[in-house]
């Protein structure tokens, strides 16, 4: 099984077992999240283990080994991305696999199983037509002033949305044309969407325009512009 076939499988099988759970009814609310969250965790881990044993691991529910500064093909994993929304019963929360080759997110998968969609790297969606008016994914609960400046100079129509896959999945599934977050995230926050995006044509940096890196000392990587690429000169100059 290849890198991108494994990152797809695990992301995919670890969605269907979380909306399993979550369609039980048994558990809601935080007690939810918190078992979907370690369900999920233990799934993930077991499998890469024991398929790709030589590789490192940076995850969110794993305490961090900084052995994995010494590999060059790390996993960076977010076994449940949205579980407040997850645990609210909503389907705006994602399962996030991907692995980082020398820094950069080379393979991804992004389940997002309340739609029942699993996108990859491997198997990218061609563009999407651009949406009239613009669209711009930002957080339900905390949306950037940064995001909000920019919508209004973009004259772009705010959407909310629950976890960073599902906003970056947005815009590559064409729902949206801009995501742009600076209120922090985590390199397993990002880096599976980043890896899908960037596969299907999208323009893909921390918001100063630089290139997104990953398996860092410190996994915090705080920002993100995720757009089509013919917006985003206009992104950054508005910001």
């Amino acid at each position: 099984m290849t890198d991108a076939e494994l990152a797809y499988e695990l992301a995919h099988e670890a969605g269907r077992q979380l909306l399993a759970l979550q369609q039980t009814g048994r558990l809601a609310g935080k007690e939810l999240g918190k078992e979907g969250d370690r369900s999920a965790n233990d799934f993930l881990m077991d499998m890469l283990r024991r398929h790709r044993p030589d590789d490192a691991i940076l995850c969110e529910e794993e305490k961090d080994n900084p052995d994995r500064l010494g590999r060059n093909r790390v996993w960076v994993v977010d076994p449940l991305d949205g579980t407040r929304e997850f645990g609210e019963g909503r389907s705006d929360w994602a399962v996030h696999v991907a692995l980082a080759i020398d820094g950069e997110a080379v393979i991804g998968a992004v389940a997002l199983p309340g739609l029942g969609l699993t996108l990859s790297s491997q198997n990218p969606l061609p563009p999407r037509p651009s949406n009239q008016p613009l669209k711009m994914v930002v957080s339900r609960t905390r949306p950037a002033a940064e995001a909000v400046k920019v919508a209004g100079a973009l004259a772009a129509e705010l959407l909310p949305m629950g976890s960073a896959g599902a906003k970056a999945m947005a815009v590559v599934r064409g729902e949206a044309d801009i995501y742009l977050h600076t209120g922090g995230q985590y390199e397993w926050d990002n880096c599976a969407p980043a890896a899908v995006a960037l596969a299907a044509g999208l323009h893909v940096s921390r918001v100063d325009g630089s290139p997104m890196r990953y398996n860092n000392a410190d996994p915090y990587l705080p920002d993100l512009l995720v757009c089509r690429k013919e917006l985003a000169d206009a992104v950054f100059a508005a910001l």
